[in-house]
C-alpha cells in the first residue's frame, strides 16, 4: 500500500431515485491512495455499483447524486461541468465493466477501441497509441500482441476480452481502475489468470482500484481492505484478514459463512429416478468449418442434476445450444425420453419445445423491462396451454408461490426486483411450461452468496417436488460440489470426465480435472501468491 495522498476522496456520499426520492446510497465515505485496492462486497443492489460508477461523477438513467462531494487528485468532481467530467472519465478514472462482450463495439477492431480514449483525450498520436496499445496486450499476456488489436470482439474469447478491456481501461493511464465484477463471468482457469494480470498491473503501475465483487475469495486476492455494504450503507471496512477471519457484524459472518460452507459442504441430494430422460450419443457440431464439439457422450436421468464445467470456449455452452435444438450437431443423435430428437428447432413440436427450457445466466437481459410478471410467467401459460386470461392469472399465482414470490408482484416489472427475484422469475417462466428438463446456464454468478444460496436451495427443492431433471452450464465448482449428482468436464470440445461428482472431486483426478479445481480461490489473501510461488518453482525445476 502506497502512503501517499489520496487520489480518490469520497464523503457523505448519498443517491437518489430521481422518482419518489428514495435513499440508494446513504452517507458513504472512502478513501483510495496510489497502488491501493479497495474491495467493494455486498448483496444484489447493496449499492456497490452505484458508488463505482458515482466516483466517475456518473449517475445511472432515473438515478441522481442528491449530495457529498467526489475528489479525483484533489479536484470536485460534482462542481464539474460535462466536459470537464468528460475530461476525467478515462484520462484520470477508468471502468471495467462486468460484461466485456457487451461493452465492446462489434463494429470496431479492438486496437481501435483501446486507442480511442488516449486519442479523444489528445495524450498520444495514433502511432503512440498503437505501440502503447501492443505494449499492453504483451502485460496482458494476449496471444499475438503485436497483431491481436487488429482482431473484432467475436474473434477473441471472454478471457481475451476481459484483458482487452483491462488494456483499454489503461489506455490513458488512468490513476484510479472501477473493476466491476471483472472475473464474475470467467471460468476458474481464466479467472485466475486475470486475476494475477490485474494485479502485476496494479503493483506495475501503481494504481489505485475499486474492486466490486460478491466473491469474498476473489476480493481477498487483490484488495488491501474491504468495505461491506448492504442496503446502500456500509456495514463495516477493515484490512482483508481482518473481515474475513474476525468480521465483527452479523452480516458480515453470514457473507463469510455461506462462502466457507460452499467450499466443504455436500448438500443432500434428491432422489434420482432409473429412467434416462436424455441421452447424447457421439455427438459432434461446428461453426462453419470450425469444429466446437467432438464426439461427446452423456445421460440425464429423471430427478438428476447433471453439471457441464469447462474453460471458456471448452464448448458447454455449445452442448447446451445443441440440446435446445438452436445448433443442429453434425453427427451423433440425441434421444429424449425414448424417442429421437429432431436436430433443429424448427422441426421439434410445441410439445418437445415445452418440456426443454432454458434458464438464462443474466436475468437482466432474459426479461423484458416493459413487461409485468403476468405478462412474462403467463405467456408461456398460455401459449402451451391455450388458457383463458382468468386460468393464466391463477397459474402464474400458483408459479409465484412455487418461486417464494409474492402473489402482489404480478404487477411489477423487472427494474422493480432485486437480481435474485429476477432469477425467481425466469425459473417460474421456465417452470409455466411444465418442463421435464430445464437447461441451468450460470444461474448464481451474477448473484452474491446469500442470494445465490437461496436459489440453489429453490432449485434443490423444485426438483424434490416435481422430479425435475437439470443440466447445469456452470463454472463455478463449489455449486457443481452443492447440486450436482453427476458432473461432465470439457475441454476443447471433448468430454474428458464424466462421473459422480463425489468421485470427480475426490480423484484420481484427469490433470485438466485437477487444474480446474486447483484454480478455485479461496478465503485467505496469500493464496493468490502462494501460486505464483508454485509456478515459479516449477519454471526453475523445469
Amino acid at each position: 500500500m502506497n502512503d501517499g495522498k489520496y487520489v480518490l476522496r469520497i464523503n457523505n456520499l448519498r443517491l437518489e431515485a430521481a422518482i419518489g426520492g428514495a435513499v440508494i446510497v446513504d452517507s458513504i465515505d472512502l478513501n483510495l491512495r496510489a497502488g491501493e485496492v479497495l474491495g467493494l462486497i455486498g448483496e444484489s443492489g447493496a449499492g456497490k455499483s452505484t458508488i463505482g460508477l458515482a466516483s466517475m461523477g456518473y449517475a445511472r438513467a432515473g438515478v441522481h447524486i442528491a449530495g457529498g462531494s467526489i475528489e479525483v487528485d484533489g479536484v470536485e468532481v460534482r462542481a464539474l461541468d460535462a466536459d470537464g467530467r468528460r475530461n476525467v472519465r478515462g484520462r484520470r478514472i477508468a471502468y471495467v465493466a462486468q460484461s466485456a462482450s457487451a461493452a465492446f463495439n462489434p463494429a470496431h477492431t479492438i486496437m481501435d477501441q483501446v486507442c480511442e480514449a488516449p486519442l479523444i483525450h489528445g495524450l498520444m498520436t495514433r502511432t503512440e497509441a498503437q505501440a502503447w496499445a501492443r505494449h499492453l496486450f504483451k502485460s496482458l499476456d494476449l496471444p499475438e500482441p503485436e497483431t491481436f488489436g487488429a482482431r473484432y470482439p467475436h474473434q477473441a474469447s471472454g478471457g481475451q476480452l476481459q484483458r482487452a478491456m483491462a488494456a483499454m481501461a489503461m489506455s490513458c493511464r488512468p490513476a484510479i481502475l472501477v473493476l466491476d465484477e471483472p472475473t464474475t463471468a470467467l471460468d476458474v482457469t481464466t479467472q485466475i489468470e486475470v486475476l494475477i494480470l490485474l494485479k502485476s498491473l496494479i503493483r506495475e503501475y501503481k494504481t489505485a482500484a475499486l474492486y466490486i465483487t460478491h466473491d469474498l475469495a476473489v476480493v481477498a486476492q487483490v484488495a488491501d481492505r474491504i468495505k461491506v455494504l448492504r442496503h446502500g450503507k456500509e456495514v463495516e471496512e477493515g484490512l482483508v484478514d481482518a473481515v474475513l477471519q474476525a468480521p465483527t457484524q452479523d452480516y458480515t459472518s453470514k457473507l463469510v459463512a455461506v462462502r466457507g460452507a460452499a467450499a466443504h459442504e455436500r448438500a443432500v441430494q434428491s432422489t434420482v429416478k432409473s429412467d434416462t430422460i436424455l441421452k447424447i450419443e457421439h455427438v459432434d457440431a461446428s461453426y462453419g468449418t470450425f469444429k466446437v464439439v467432438s464426439d461427446v457422450s452423456l445421460d440425464v436421468r429423471r430427478g438428476e442434476t447433471v453439471a457441464v464445467v469447462g474453460e471458456s470456449g471448452s464448448g458447454k455452452s455449445t452442448l447446451a445450444r445443441i440440446v435446445t435444438g438452436l445448433l443442429p450437431p453434425t453427427a451423433g443423435t440425441i434421444t429424449f425420453k425414448g424417442q429421437a430428437l429432431p436436430k433443429a428447432l424448427k422441426d421439434r413440436s410445441k410439445v418437445l419445445k415445452r418440456t426443454i427450457q432454458l434458464v438464462y445466466q443474466i436475468p437482466d437481459v432474459a426479461l423484458n423491462p416493459r413487461h409485468t410478471l403476468r405478462e412474462t410467467i403467463g405467456r408461456p401459460v398460455s401459449f402451451y396451454f391455450g388458457l383463458g386470461s382468468a386460468e393464466v392469472t391463477r397459474r402464474t399465482q400458483e408459479l409465484l408461490d412455487l418461486v417464494e414470490l409474492p402473489q402482489a408482484f404480478m404487477t411489477r416489472r423487472p427494474s422493480e426486483l432485486s437480481g435474485g427475484q429476477k432469477q425467481r422469475v425466469c425459473i417460474a417462466r421456465a417452470l409455466a411450461a411444465k418442463p421435464d428438463l430445464i437447461i441451468l446456464d450460470e444461474p448464481t454468478s451474477a448473484l452474491d452468496p446469500l442470494v445465490a444460496e437461496e436459489i440453489l436451495k429453490l432449485l434443490r427443492r423444485l426438483q424434490d417436488e416435481l422430479s425435475l431433471s437439470y443440466v447445469l452450464i456452470t463454472h463455478d465448482l463449489d455449486v457443481v460440489h452443492r447440486i450436482a449428482h453427476r458432473t461432465a468436464v470439457m475441454l476443447k470440445g471433448s468430454l474428458v470426465a464424466f462421473g459422480e461428482t463425489d468421485r470427480i472431486f475426490q480423484g484420481p483426478y484427469h490433470p485438466y480435472t485437477e487444474k480446474l479445481i486447483t484454480a478455485v480461490p479461496v478465503m485467505r489473501s496469500d493464496w493468490l501468491d502462494g501460486v505464483l510461488a508454485k509456478r515459479a518453482a516449477a519454471h526453475l525445476g523445469a
